[in-house]
């Protein structure tokens, strides 16, 4: 009898490739007063630090860390409206509307760029290069997040990149089908070489996988 392939477990949705629970679920949100950074946190769940910080009525709250920030600096000097940005300025963790949060540019690295400014709306040019028109009234975050050269770090070892996927409810490592035993897929095994044949319509689920009904297979004959 053959095993289910990891599509299909995957799709139960068991513990063991969903995210893990955590205790610590902080809420980044912009406060409308004044707040001191009293400390510097990690995320399991996010690429870049957060920063910790206390706000005038003695409540505590959580932003994006920008790079250079540290213990007892003041959110009013990183944290503006749009309105107080001049153009050029480089931002991040932008909110969609007032008091939406932050929507835009949250990972570590990311900025976007203030263009331009009319009466209602200020133009943001994205990391994608796309330009979006957002309200005066939105909040963002000038400078870029913390951690900008996380990704020219190296693993090292696959045992660490492992617990940062499994943190994420991410699937690795990726086993080609080919190079599985024949229980566990249907391109398993030595029997069929590197050959994948493909499926019928009418096959049950499982061994509907590579082409399925296809009209024709392999590369086109030059004419």
């Amino acid at each position: 009898m053959g095993k289910r392939i990891i599509a299909q477990r995957r799709g139960k949705g068991s513990s063991t490739y969903r995210v893990p629970e955590y205790s610590f679920k902080p809420k980044i949100i912009y406060n409308n007063q004044n707040g001191k950074v009293i400390d510097i946190v990690t995320d399991r769940i996010r690429n870049a630090p957060l920063a910790q910080i206390r706000y005038d009525d003695n409540t505590k709250g959580y932003i994006v860390a920008p790079e250079g920030i540290k213990v007892g600096d003041n959110t009013k000097d990183v944290v503006k409206t749009l309105s107080n940005i001049t153009e050029g300025t480089r931002v991040f963790a932008i909110e969609s509307y007032p008091n939406s949060g932050p929507k835009f540019c949250r990972t570590s690295g990311s900025t976007a760029i203030v263009m331009s400014k009319d009466k209602k709306e200020c133009t943001i040019q994205f990391p994608s290069k796309k330009i979006k028109k957002i309200n005066l009234k939105c909040r963002a975050t000038i400078g870029l997040p913390a951690g900008e050269g996380r990704k020219e770090k190296p693993w090292v070892k696959a045992g660490k990149k492992w617990i940062a996927m499994h943190r994420r409810g991410k699937l690795y490592p990726i086993t080609s089908a080919t190079a599985m035993n024949a229980v566990d897929h249907p391109f398993g095994g030595g029997g069929i070489g590197k050959a994948r044949p493909p499926a019928s319509r009418n096959a049950p689920p499982g061994r509907k996988v590579g082409t399925i009904a296809p009209k024709r297979t392999g590369r086109r004959k030059r004419k």
